[in-house]
């Protein structure tokens, strides 16, 4: 793939350097003497939090690193504050070995010492990190009083490790935490709607929706008071349950108890409605949709912002409605000149081409092509720049325009090299294929003659036990010569759960665990997926092996379930051909595209 960008280096050169020598004749020379770090000195370090702040968001952790050891060399030592950001921009992005390394940096004697805060960061790392042996023995030493910096046990410790398992999808080692350690979140005997919230959020992300619903009983039976972000959640879990009815009893229920309590803080907010209308777009039910969004706008204190304008034109195309559509699309167009905030995202101009694409609106897709990048906010990614062609070669093909669709499959050919043959793109490009035929074929083919590309992955998969998966406990020395023969090796948990996928190329330290080296989650398929849209998988995130799993183990989440079989890219290049030659002919313009 061609670059897009490209990077010109330069050099850092003082502005004053040819004056400074063209007057060395006439003006002395002022030597300023290197400047040292006082003691008696107390630097003002909040524009350098700040700062961090801001690289953390864009993950630029390297920078954030050259920066901080800057700092120490002009103030000395810095104080928990700032180390404490330093480590939050390790854990968001994702190194924790070098979050633990800053830890202990910082429990030194002559160091800037740690805090709660210090603890609460370092056990949402190793939560994120599936590293919980090691978050519950740090939780421990702090009970025992045997943590440095003396820390006590709170609930910002327990809730700061129980919401990243959550996130992560294991409810298993969640519940466990709290059996361990609820009694600290317990409020007047029974746990708090805080931990409930948490616990509704996980078993939403763990794809059991209705099990969060059940939790409401549970929270009556207790007495506790739900608030908005109970409700929110309720909502939310209702919309992935397809259970609209019970989703407006719990908004009916909000909106009265935030009237009757007068409680500001229990009125529906815009995450309230924007789930709302996911929920009635996805039935395709426009009367709930506009009734919701005709009360969004009558409510004097609502802001909405660019994510409910969104949902509002998601929520319409979905229903069909491309006029009411089209009409809140202008309604942000206007109201952005005033506020650029609420510049529509390349999303949505994406949304707005689908609908168009498939009614055949060539000129309308190629107006929303053109305006893509110079009106939506944000970064265009790759994807989305390729989206937008395909579309843009659809709606032409749609509306009959032959030459028009050959015209933008040949720069899509030119500027992207590869189709996939799952995609909305691959199956219009096939679809001028079938039109020009082989004789003026403009794509270079791959077939899969030995499968169908709509039967399950399960027909042609390896069982687990052929692949011989590893324990992540086992360390790389005694298993260093399969790593020699074999690119890829499974790693399983001690109760036989795949939980990552060890490469030969992060074996880095032989006394180490498989389990450090590792990359996890795995990429995990269902045994039920077609055989299509694994390769397509392979093939796009250049994976090379895939987990399959049976289809009632994998309950919406691909962390940590019981696998059955892998597929490889090796499998995959064993199975495919090229066109024979005898139904290829040359084009005149070769076009060196491949498509799967």
């Amino acid at each position: 793939m061609p670059h897009l960008h490209a990077i010109f280096p330069f050099q850092h050169s003082n502005i004053f350097s040819s004056s400074s020598s063209s007057f060395s004749s006439s003006a002395p020379i002022r030597r300023r003497l290197p400047r040292t770090f006082s003691p008696s000195k107390h630097p003002n370090l909040k524009r350098l939090t700040s700062r961090i702040v801001q690289l953390t968001r864009r993950r630029q952790l390297h920078q954030i690193l050259e920066e901080i050891e800057n700092a120490k060399r002009e103030y000395g030592k810095l104080n928990t504050i700032v180390m404490n950001a330093v480590m939050e921009a390790c854990v968001h992005c994702g190194d924790v070995d070098l979050a633990l390394n800053i830890f202990h940096q910082m429990t030194q004697p002559h160091s800037c010492g740690v805090d709660t805060v210090t603890y609460a960061t370092l056990l949402k790392g190793l939560g994120r990190a599936r590293r919980i042996d090691d978050a519950f023995q740090l939780l421990e030493s702090v009970e025992k009083g045997t943590a440095a910096g003396k820390p006590k046990l709170s609930t910002q410790l327990i809730y700061g490790l129980l919401d990243a398992l959550i996130e992560a999808g294991d409810l298993r080692r969640a519940n466990g935490l709290l059996a361990r350690f609820g009694f600290l979140l317990r409020e007047g005997g029974s746990s708090s709607i805080l931990t409930y919230n948490l616990l509704m959020k996980g078993y939403i992300n763990t794809g059991c929706p209705q099990a969060a619903i059940n939790l409401h009983e549970e929270i009556q039976l207790l007495g506790l008071e739900p608030d908005r972000l109970t409700y929110n959640t309720l909502i939310f879990a209702c919309v992935k349950a397809e259970n609209l009815e019970t989703a407006m009893h719990f908004f009916k229920e909000m909106k009265d108890k935030a009237q009757r309590l007068c409680c500001s803080d229990l009125y529906p907010d815009v995450i309230t409605y924007t789930t709302l209308l996911k929920g009635f777009g996805y039935a395709k039910d426009l009367h709930s949709v506009q009734k919701i969004v005709l009360e969004m706008k009558s409510c004097h204190d609502l802001f909405i912002d660019r994510t409910a304008f969104t949902a509002m034109v998601d929520a319409m195309l979905n229903c069909g409605s491309i006029k009411g559509a089209l009409c809140i699309f202008g309604e942000i167009l206007k109201q952005a000149g005033a506020n650029v905030d609420l510049r529509p995202k390349p999303h949505l101009y994406l949304s707005m081409m689908r609908a168009f694409a498939d009614r055949g609106d060539y000129n309308m897709v190629k107006n929303l092509h053109e305006r893509l990048r110079p009106d939506s906010a944000g970064t265009i990614s790759l994807a989305a720049q390729q989206e937008a062609d395909h579309l843009l070669m659809e709606s032409a093909l749609n509306n009959g325009q032959i030459d028009a669709a050959v015209e933008n499959l040949t720069k899509i050919i030119n500027r992207w090299k590869c189709i996939s043959w799952t995609s909305r793109g691959g199956m219009v490009a096939l679809r001028i294929e079938v039109l020009l035929g082989f004789n003026k074929s403009m794509l270079g083919p791959y077939l899969l003659p030995q499968v169908l590309p709509g039967n399950p992955i399960e027909r042609i998969m390896l069982p687990l036990e052929t692949v011989r998966p590893l324990p992540g406990s086992l360390e790389l020395k005694k298993v260093v010569m399969r790593l020699y023969r074999e690119p890829v090796v499974p790693i399983i948990d001690d109760w036989g759960s795949c939980i990552g996928l060890l490469h030969r190329e992060d074996c880095c330290e032989m006394n180490a665990p498989l389990s450090t080296m590792m990359r996890s989650p795995p990429p995990c398929v269902t045994t039920t997926t077609s055989i299509g849209h694994v390769v397509d998988l392979v093939l796009k995130k250049k994976y090379k092996m895939v987990i399959v799993v049976k289809h009632s183990n994998l309950n919406g989440t691909t962390h940590g379930s019981r696998a059955v079989g892998v597929f490889t890219a090796e499998q995959l290049h064993n199975l495919v051909a090229p066109v024979p030659e005898g139904l290829k002919q040359k084009h005149t313009v070769r076009r060196s595209s491949t498509m799967f």
